[in-house]
């Protein structure tokens, strides 16, 4: 039998807009419609960070939240997987209404503040610079909210510290349990570039029994990809990432699905095939639906 990775879809992100890619999804029925997508090419988890329909900005107004969780429901099997970041904008308390209101799988959690930059590498210049503040208290508040609501925290990292940050509360903090799930993510400025000695260090700094996955922005989407399916991890893919199918020559993808479609190819070069929705909640210990 075939060792199974888990392929989360990032449908839209807080940055990702129209104009980049005009799939990316802001409508509920631009969520079921890339979920379904994505589901159907392989994907087991969409990883939402919800948009204002007529703006296409990041929002956790509640009404569209709800709208666009019953339409992931109705419309794909997916596992739900709801950001905490949400914005670089939003306040801590706008950021806590995913997991305050609704009952995810999954839920994003960050264990650390840091730069959050967009930059040019080919002239030097700062183009945004921003501080994504997770402070710690934060965190102890929202993983409190998951483990009081049957939330599974994904532990997203964007530095070793980060990853050193959750294993304190792990240690002190009843809001994390056995086995832990931690993302690891490579390509913003402000975080860390991918290869893989980084990767390793993470790897071996987590706890024994842990599930992980690997999160590559822009150009590292692809080779982030490769070496998680290598290593024994999990996959993420999305518009949220990455907007092009072949970013070596810049073709669009058309949509999630296609950037499903291409992990998988990924995964199977690595021996591996994709796991169905009910078969990463086994992988990643969750909850039954309910």
């Amino acid at each position: 039998m075939a060792d199974k990775v888990v392929i989360t879809a990032a449908l839209s992100g807080s940055v990702t807009m129209k104009e980049h890619n005009p799939a990316v999804p802001y409508t509920p029925e631009e969520f079921a419609r890339e979920g379904r997508q994505a589901e159907e090419a392989g994907a087991a988890v969409a990883h939402v960070h919800f948009r204002d329909p007529a703006t296409g900005l990041p929002t956790t107004e509640p009404a569209l939240m709800a709208d666009v969780v019953q339409a992931l429901r109705e419309n794909t099997g997916l596992l739900l997987n709801l950001s905490t970041g949400v914005s670089l904008e939003s306040t801590l308390a706008e950021r806590k209404r995913p997991v305050e209101l609704h009952r995810p799988e999954l839920a994003s959690l960050n264990p650390g503040t840091m730069n959050f930059c967009t930059v040019s590498h080919k002239d030097g210049r700062i183009i945004h610079d921003k501080t994504y503040y997770n402070p710690l208290q934060a965190t102890l508040e929202f993983g409190t909210i998951m483990h009081q609501n049957g939330i599974k925290p994904e532990l997203e990292c964007f530095a070793i510290s980060h990853v050193h940050n959750a294993l304190f509360f792990f240690e002190h903090y009843d809001f994390l349990v056995a086995p832990l799930h931690f993302s690891f993510v490579f390509g913003v400025m402000g975080g860390v570039r991918f290869n893989s000695d980084i990767l390793n260090s993470y790897i071996h700094a987590i706890p024994p029994g842990s599930t992980w996955q690997g999160i590559g922005v822009g150009p590292f989407s692809f080779p982030v990809a490769m070496a998680c399916a290598i290593f024994g991890g999990h996959v993420r893919v999305g518009l949220e990432d990455n907007v092009y199918v072949d970013p070596a020559h810049k073709t669009l993808a058309r949509g999630n699905g296609d950037l499903v479609a291409r992990a998988v190819q990924i995964a199977r070069l690595a021996g591996r095939e994709p796991a169905s929705p009910e078969e990463a909640r086994g992988l990643l210990n969750l909850r039954q639906r309910g």
